[in-house]
């Protein structure tokens, strides 16, 4: 069984904030595997079907996002998830927005979300899947630039970055996730150039 956790914050002034990219792919992912995440359990919403055959559990943190480990951690325990098992999905201040980048296992790179997990997992070895936010042009203003609305053009770009990230939760699954970064990565360079 997976467990794919998506990270944002809850109620509708955030729900298009770019921090809460995480839930944006898995409403979409939700929706396309016919997953209702409906109940609630642990301070999270979360949903239960399948993604490509394989048992998948769809969860969102209501907790906020630096408080997120603490849902994660008792999913995890409850349904006796690995690490190895699960996926988080989040925004990224260190990719371009559009870029989506994969990674099994690393460091939080300081997001806040990312730190709650890892400190209640007791360890950093799961999946994730960052999608890139961009960065202010003041670094200052970072708190506030992730819990701002996207802005218009990135809004008309949104849905294919949201589709991308949630056709990549679903290669992971489906193929595993070396398999997943060389189709995935191969087509972020296409159309933008990135490290990291």
């Amino acid at each position: 069984m997976k467990l794919v956790v998506g990270l944002g914050n809850p109620g509708q002034r955030y729900r298009l904030s770019r921090h809460n990219a995480g839930f944006l792919v898995l409403d979409h992912l939700a929706q396309r595997h016919s997953i209702s995440i409906s109940q609630t359990l642990f301070d999270a919403r979360v949903g239960k079907g399948k993604i490509d055959g394989t048992a998948a559990i769809l969860a969102q943190p209501q907790t906020f996002m630096n408080l997120s480990g603490t849902a994660v951690r008792r999913l995890t325990d409850y349904f006796r998830i690995e690490l190895g098992d699960m996926i988080v999905v989040h925004d990224d201040l260190d990719l371009p927005f559009q870029t989506i980048r994969l990674k099994a296992g690393g460091g939080h790179g300081g997001h806040k979300g990312l730190i709650s997990v890892i400190d209640h997992l007791g360890g950093p070895d799961f999946i994730r899947v960052r999608v890139g936010i961009g960065r202010p042009v003041h670094k200052t203003m970072v708190e506030e630039y992730v819990l701002q609305p996207f802005s218009e053009p990135e809004m008309e770009a949104l849905p294919g970055l949201i589709r991308r990230a949630s056709e990549a939760v679903t290669d992971i699954i489906a193929t595993g996730v070396q398999a997943a970064m060389e189709k995935h990565h191969g087509r972020n360079k296409t159309n933008l150039s990135e490290e990291g």
